[in-house]
């Protein structure tokens, strides 16, 4: 992401990154991810895993959740080819993987 936004990775990592439990991971600034813009990622290109991964993790895999967090707020559900349950099921595998 670093080099996608043309600065090191030592300003990206000060400027946009946390360590919790001795794992980094972006930080929420002023909302749910400071390169959210809108509905679109502004780093859409250098998204890491965990952005790659989304709407399919675990916890959204449910039929309410769905509907509640994903449908509701993802402007590309119900757009493009159909994913498969075993390529979801891959995409939450390493999406716990990297966690």
């Amino acid at each position: 992401m670093a080099l996608h936004l043309g600065i090191s990775t030592r300003t990206f990592t000060r400027q946009y990154c946390a360590k919790t439990e001795g794992f980094f991971h972006l930080k929420s600034l002023d909302g749910p991810c400071v390169f959210l813009e809108g509905k679109q990622c502004a780093a859409y290109e250098a998204r890491p895993t965990q952005c790659r991964t989304w709407p399919f993790w675990a916890e959204n895999m449910k039929a309410k959740a769905w509907a509640k967090e994903v449908a509701a707020f993802c402007p590309g559900v119900g757009k493009g080819p159909v994913v498969s349950p075993e390529d979801i099921a891959r995409q939450i595998k390493m999406d716990s993987w990297t966690r």
